[in-house]
């Protein structure tokens, strides 16, 4: 990219106010003019959704700051299609500090991870940060993690199309490891209850067993005490299907 001034976007998926995007705002502003559009409340576990089926609202809270009341998918792309003037839009997105992994199959579900690669479908390299620790609030880790990371990427630049999911261990990793997309061994748990009128309600959770250790996966890295770098793209084509399904072309 070799900028001598980066303009960076950051979004994420746990709200505008959240401890994580604090962090990275902080350790994202020596390498450039950083921006930030985020969800204005949570949005965990959105994927890679957008808001159709009602209005949404951008709320500016100061000339580098706003909040829309939607997804990390709409946060980006309010973003880069309307609320950036086009001689201000992004050299590069940063989503994140996730409050909690996004590692495996749970990368499918995570606002975090879709924010950077919304930003890649709209031509801007992303990349997803997330902190593997559910109680830690402590970010100094992998806010330097992030720092370090950006600057490489704004650096070197990202293959094109690629988004980066970055996850970051408790504390001080032992290095970096680039890595796949790891399985995990977990079944859906889902509690009922009931409220004080008598009706029921639900909370969807899940029982996790492990992961699949098949080498150089994601979660391996992270148990490892590595940080994990996959690179991801939002084509999810299986190309190795492609060949055993042709013989489908003629026979139906």
């Amino acid at each position: 990219m070799r900028l001598e001034k980066v303009r960076i976007l950051i979004t994420n998926d746990d709200g505008i106010h959240s401890e994580g995007i604090r962090a990275l705002e902080d350790a994202l502003k020596p390498i450039g003019d950083v921006y930030v559009v985020a969800p204005e409340s949570e949005m965990s576990g959105a994927s890679h959704s957008l808001t159709l089926a009602r209005p949404l609202r951008i709320r500016r809270i100061d000339e580098r700051h706003w909040t829309v009341d939607g997804t990390p998918t709409d946060c980006v792309t309010f973003a880069i299609n309307r609320i950036l003037p086009p001689e201000q839009l992004p050299h590069i997105c940063a989503s994140g500090i996730n409050h909690g992994a996004n590692l495996g199959d749970d990368a499918t579900y995570s606002g975090t991870v879709a924010g950077a690669m919304e930003s890649t479908i709209l031509g801007v390299p992303g990349i997803a940060f997330s902190l593997v620790a559910n109680r830690s609030q402590d970010f100094t880790e992998s806010a330097r993690v992030a720092h370090d990371l950006m600057r490489k990427a704004v650096a070197e630049g990202l293959p094109k199309g690629t988004l980066l999911n970055v996850n970051i261990p408790k504390g001080a990793p032992r290095g970096i490891r680039v890595t796949k997309q790891g399985i995990k061994d977990a079944r859906p748990v889902i509690s009922e209850h009931t409220d004080p009128r008598g009706k029921f309600y639900y909370w969807i959770g899940e029982e996790r067993n492990g992961f699949h250790a098949e080498g150089g996966t994601d979660f391996e890295a992270i148990d490892e005490g590595y940080v994990s770098v996959t690179p991801m793209r939002s084509d999810l084509t299986d190309y190795k299907a492609i060949e055993s399904l042709k013989n489908w072309e003629n026979n139906i």
